[in-house]
Formats: C-alpha cells, sequence, structure tokens
C-alpha cells in the first residue's frame, strides 16, 4: 500500500496563503475592496478571491482606478470578467478629477502620480476599510518592505517603520477611523509564479497580453499605440532598453 503524498506544490503553497489572507481580510475588516485593473496580478488576484469563498460570491466589490488611457481590450475584459463574477464594479475616473480640477495632469502626459489622490478620494467616499492590491515583493525594493498587511494613516500615507509585526503568519487589522489597510495577497509570488499560475488554472487574460501587429508612434522613448477604431486614446508602453532601467508605475 503506497503512502499518499499530503506535499503541496509551490503553486498550491502560494494559493493557500494568498486565500488565508484574503479570508482574514473579510473576517477582521468592514468594508474591503480589491482593486483590479484587468492586469495579470489583478485578475489572479480576483480568482484566488473567487476560490476563497465558492460557492458563494465574492462579498466585496472590485474598483479600477480608470486613468482614461487604458487599452479598450482591457476595459471590455474588465466589464465581462465583473459581469461574469456578479460583482459590484466601483469605478473612480481620473479624467474626471481633472475635469473637476482636482487633480492636474503633467506636461509628460503621465497620469500614473495622479492616480494616488484620485484613488483616495474614492476610499473615502465609499468608506473602504480595506484595499486589496496586486504588489509583489519581487517588483521592487520599496515594494519588498510591504507587510501583508500594511498600514496607511488618515492621509493615505505608508510609514515602513511604522508597521505591525506578522509573526506566526497572524495579522493585525484593527485601525481607526479615517485608517485603512491595503492588503498584499500576492507578496510571495513572484512574476513566474503567476504566469504559471495563469496557465495551471486555465484564467482568461486579454487578448493584448499575446502577440499582435500594432500601429505605435514613438514618443520620448515609448512606442504608444495610436488611438483605436473609437477614438479612445490608449496608453503609452515603454520598451526595454539595455542601458535604461524600465521605470516602476503607480499600481492600482
Amino acid at each position: 500500500m503506497t503512502t499518499p503524498d499530503y506535499r503541496l506544490s509551490q503553486l498550491e503553497t502560494l494559493e493557500a496563503e494568498s486565500i488565508h489572507v484574503i479570508r482574514e481580510v473579510v473576517a477582521e475588516l468592514e468594508r474591503p475592496v480589491l482593486l483590479f485593473s484587468g492586469g495579470k496580478d489583478s485578475i489572479v488576484m480576483l480568482e484566488l478571491a473567487r476560490k476563497a469563498f465558492a460557492p458563494a460570491r465574492i462579498p466585496f466589490p472590485v474598483m479600477h482606478v480608470d486613468t482614461g488611457l487604458n487599452f479598450p481590450e482591457v476595459l471590455e475584459f474588465r466589464d465581462k470578467r465583473v459581469a461574469e463574477l456578479g460583482v459590484q464594479l466601483v469605478v473612480a475616473s481620473v479624467p474626471d478629477a481633472i475635469a473637476a480640477g482636482t487633480v492636474k495632469e503633467e506636461p509628460n502626459g503621465s497620469r500614473n502620480r495622479i492616480q494616488t489622490p484620485v484613488l483616495l478620494d474614492a476610499v473615502e467616499e465609499h468608506g473602504f476599510t480595506a484595499l486589496f492590491g496586486g504588489a509583489r515583493r519581487d517588483e521592487d525594493k520599496a515594494r519588498a518592505k510591504e507587510r501583508m498587511f500594511s498600514f496607511r494613516d488618515e492621509f493615505g500615507q505608508w510609514d515602513p517603520k511604522n508597521q505591525r509585526p506578522e509573526i506566526w503568519d497572524l495579522y493585525n487589522g484593527r485601525i481607526h477611523v479615517g485608517e485603512s489597510i491595503r492588503v498584499f495577497p500576492l507578496s510571495n509570488w513572484t512574476e513566474l509564479d503567476i504566469w504559471q499560475y495563469i496557465l495551471h488554472e486555465e484564467i482568461a487574460i486579454p487578448a493584448l497580453y499575446l502577440a499582435q501587429a500594432r500601429d505605435v508612434v514613438e514618443r520620448q522613448g515609448c512606442s504608444t499605440p495610436s488611438t483605436s477604431s473609437s477614438g479612445r486614446a490608449t496608453a503609452s508602453r515603454c520598451a526595454a532598453r539595455p542601458s535604461a532601467t524600465a521605470p516602476s508605475g503607480t499600481r492600482t
């Protein structure tokens, strides 16, 4: 008689950890929300949330900080996936904030930096107390400092010296009025883990991740796809260069 092998694979271990974190947030915090952009990391995070509460629905909304420069194919995928899961979608619009004068667009056309005040306004408006983000520690040094539960003060600021210990995977979600927690269930994942999980679980992704011929223009060292047939502007993607390090953008 053979002895069953109960050992978990690398992906199964990461999945179990992330699902545990997601369930802990729902148990401890009053009004969580999952930041969903339609990118590979947020797609995996949404799938983990689905698994965490299946066969029930995901018990919190998802939010997208829309820069107005998103690819139409990604927005279409976002709406389709949200409808499939039957979850509420909250859209925080950067163009609306620009029109209202609450933020000012930078001369270089980038909207990465001005996403933050738009996000904070949406958090305050809807009273969200915990935000699931798709940041991973392997992405850069700043994100490597983040805990699973990353405390933010009433101004939305992060102080790396004022974070809580997470001994034995025990998480402290106690906050005061106006404060919030950023939660990163994918902290211990690598980019390779993300792609392997997508392949293993056969998770749908936007077609833009696949090779395709597109019309582009060069702007400030970036290959920028021209506007779509709908006339909506699309986003810029900088080409990798051996002599330059790609800048870290603001994750939504």
